[in-house]
C-alpha cells in the first residue's frame, strides 16, 4: 500500500531519541507526517511535496566531525521548517548564526521567557516551563531571524523569521513535560496552512481504494494472529474485497495460555470471513532447536511462517496471490529500512525470506499503533480485540533468552497467565479488565485510569538462582515480569505497579510454576531498552 495522498510534514531524523514521538504528535493533529534520513537531498524532499519540515533533535554537536547534517538547500526551498533542539542549532549554523558549549547545560524542566507577540509562541504565557536537554545553544540568531524566547542559560530559546517560514526552538515541544508543546505544533501547522484530514475514517476508505485497486478479483489470505494489528488488517482487507479474504490462524507452539480457543471464539464474533487454523508447533520447533540467537530465532520464524502461509495459500484459498499483514510504521522503523540502524529484525519485516511466492498487502504499514486502534473502532471490531495487548508474532520465543525447548515454554506460559490474570484482576488491563462483582468495577476502573498497561509478561532468562523453599535449597530458574506504559510502542516506561499486585504475582509464580524460585521486576524504560528482551 502506497503512502497516503495527504498534506505531509516530513520529520527528518537527525538521530533523535524522540523523532518517532514528533511525528506521531503531528498525526495526533490530523496532519500525515512521515520521518525521513537526513541524507536525503533537497530535491528528493521537495519532490514529495511537503507542506513541511521538521528538523529533530539528535545527541551531537553541529560542529562535530561525523555530525549528521541536512542539504542546505532546503532552507531555500521555500518548504516552512521547524527546527527543534540540535534541528535549531543545525538551522542556525547553516544559516550564518552562531552555535557553541555553554558553561551551564540544560537538562529537564526548565524557565522559559517567550514572546508572546511573535507568530510561533502567539498567544502563550512569556513565562512558562519547558523540557531541555542540551549542551550546546544558539548564541547569535541568523541575519533576518528574530529571538522569541531564552532561559537563564539559553539566550537564544527559540527565534523564527516568518517571512521565510523558518522556526526554531531550543526545547522539545513534542514531549508531555512541556505543557505547551503541543500548542507550538499546532501554531508551526496552522501557520504552514497544513489541512487537518488525517483522520481513522480517511484512512479506511484509502485503503479500501488501494487494496481493491491492487488485487482485483485475486484471492488473500491474512495471517491472523490474534492481536489488534493483523485483527484490523483483515477487517480492513474484508471491507475491500469480502470472501476473497481468507484468515490463517498459525499455531506454531509459540502461544500465550489458551490462546488458539480465544481466537478461534473472538474472530467467530466479530468476522464473516472464513478462518483456518494450522497446527504446526512441530515443525516451528524442529526449525529452533539448538537456537539461541535472537536475530536467528526471529529470522527462522519469519520463514517459517512464509511457508506456512504459502502451503495455506495452495489448499486452503484457491492459489491466493497475496498475503496480509498487519505490519506497523514502527516494525519498518525499527528493522532498519532506508537509513535507519537495525534495532531488532521484526519477522514480518526484516525477517521474511526472499524467495517467498507470495505478495505482500500491508494495510496498516504507514500507521503508528494507538492508529491502528482507531481504525479498529471506526469499524466496529470489539473492545477486546482493539484494546488487547500487544502479543509478538515470534510468540514466546523471544520471551525465552536461549533455547526454545517445550519444557521452557511450558514454565514461561505458565509464569505469564499469571502476570496477566493478576493484571486483569487488578484492572490493568484494558481490553480483558471484566470485574465480577459491581463493588469491584469501581475500584478497577479507578486502577484502569491511573495505570494503563501497555504490555505485560513474563521472561525466563538463561540464568539459575538458589532458592529455598519447603525448608531445602533449590536450584531454579528466575522469572522476570515485564509491564510497561506507553502510547505507540516507539517509546515506553516501566508501569509502577502496586506493590500488593506485584507481590500476588511473585507469590503464585513461585507457587505455582515448577522450577522457579526467584521473580525479578524489569524497571527499563524504552529507550535504553526495547519493550521485549529479545
Amino acid at each position: 500500500m502506497g503512502i497516503p495522498a495527504h498534506d505531509s510534514v516530513l520529520v527528518v531524523d537527525l538521530g533523535a531519541q524522540y523523532a518517532q514521538l514528533i511525528a506521531r504528535r503531528v498525526r495526533e493533529r490530523r496532519v500525515y507526517s512521515q520521518i525521513v534520513p537526513h541524507d536525503l537531498s533537497a530535491a528528493d524532499i521537495v519532490a514529495r511535496r511537503p507542506v513541511g519540515i521538521i528538523l529533530s533533535g539528535g545527541p551531537q554537536s553541529v560542529y562535530a566531525d561525523h555530525a549528521p547534517r541536512v542539504d542546505p538547500g532546503i532552507f531555500t526551498a521555500g518548504v516552512p521548517i521547524l527546527g527543534i533542539c540540535y534541528g535549531q542549532q543545525l538551522m542556525a549554523a547553516e544559516l550564518g548564526g552562531e552555535v557553541t558549549r555553554t558553561d551551564r547545560p540544560e537538562y529537564g524542566r526548565t524557565a522559559l521567557t517567550a514572546q508572546p507577540d511573535s507568530a510561533l509562541l502567539q498567544a502563550q504565557p512569556a513565562e512558562q516551563t519547558v523540557w531541555m536537554s542540551h549542551r550546546d545553544a544558539v548564541t547569535r540568531a541568523p541575519d533576518g531571524f528574530r529571538v522569541i524566547a531564552s532561559t537563564a542559560a539559553t539566550p537564544v530559546a527559540g527565534f523564527e523569521d516568518p517571512h521565510r517560514h523558518l522556526y526554531g526552538v531550543q526545547y522539545h515541544p513534542e514531549v508531555s513535560h512541556t505543557p505547551l508543546g503541543g500548542v507550538v505544533l499546532d501554531t508551526f501547522l496552522s501557520l504552514i496552512g497544513a489541512r487537518r484530514t488525517w483522520t481513522a475514517h480517511s484512512m479506511i476508505a484509502e485503503q479500501v481504494e488501494a487494496i481493491r485497486a491492487r488485487v482485483g478479483d485475486d484471492r488473500l489470505i491474512c495471517g491472523l494472529s490474534g492481536g489488534v494489528d493483523s485483527a484490523v488488517a483483515a477487517a480492513l482487507v474484508a471491507e475491500a474485497v469480502g470472501d476473497q479474504l481468507t484468515c490463517v490462524f498459525v499455531d506454531h507452539g509459540l502461544l500465550r495460555h489458551d490462546e488458539r480457543r480465544l481466537v478461534e471464539d473472538a474472530f467467530g464474533a466479530y468476522s464473516d470471513s472464513e478462518l483456518v487454523v494450522i497446527k504446526a508447533a512441530d515443525r516451528f520447533l524442529d526449525r529452533l532447536a539448538g537456537v539461541t540467537d535472537p536475530e536467528t530465532k526471529r529470522k527462522r520464524i519469519g520463514t517459517e511462517f512464509i511457508r506456512v502461509f504459502e502451503e495455506a495459500a495452495r489448499d486452503h484459498a484457491g492459489d491466493a496471490r497475496y498475503l496480509v499483514q498487519g505490519t506497523l510504521y514502527p516494525d519498518v522503523i525499527e528493522s532498519g529500512h532506508g537509513t535507519a540502524s537495525t534495532i531488532k529484525s521484526h519477522h514480518n519485516v526484516g525477517g521474511l525470506p526472499d524467495d517467498m511466492a507470495l505478495e505482500l498487502v500491508e494495510p496498516l504499514r504507514w500507521m503508528f499503533k494507538d492508529e491502528v486502534r482507531r481504525v479498529g473502532e471506526e469499524l466496529g471490531l470489539p473492545p477486546d480485540i482493539v484494546w488487547r495487548q500487544p502479543f509478538p508474532g515470534p510468540g514466546l520465543a523471544v520471551r525465552i533468552i536461549g533455547e526454545v525447548t517445550p519444557a521452557r515454554l511450558a514454565t514461561v506460559r505458565a509464569a505469564d497467565h499469571i502476570v496477566l490474570d493478576e493484571l486483569r484482576r487488578a484492572g490493568l488491563d484494558r481490553a480483558a479488565a471484566q470485574p465480577d462483582a459491581e463493588t469491584e468495577l469501581a475500584t478497577a476502573t479507578a486502577a484502569a485510569e491511573r495505570l494503563h498497561v501497555w504490555q505485560s509478561f513474563a521472561v525466563l532468562p538463561d540464568v539459575r538462582s538458589v532458592g529455598v523453599q519447603g525448608d531445602e535449597r533449590t536450584y531454579g530458574h528466575p522469572i522476570i515480569v515485564r509491564a510497561v506504559t506507553s502510547e505507540d510502542a516507539m517509546t515506553a516506561d516501566f508501569a509502577r505497579l502496586d506493590w500488593d499486585v506485584m507481590e500476588r504475582i511473585a507469590n503464585r509464580i513461585v507457587g505455582e510454576v515448577d522450577g522457579i524460585n526467584r521473580v525479578a521486576y524489569d524497571i527499563t524504560s524504552k529507550p535504553p531498552g526495547t519493550i521485549e528482551w529479545e
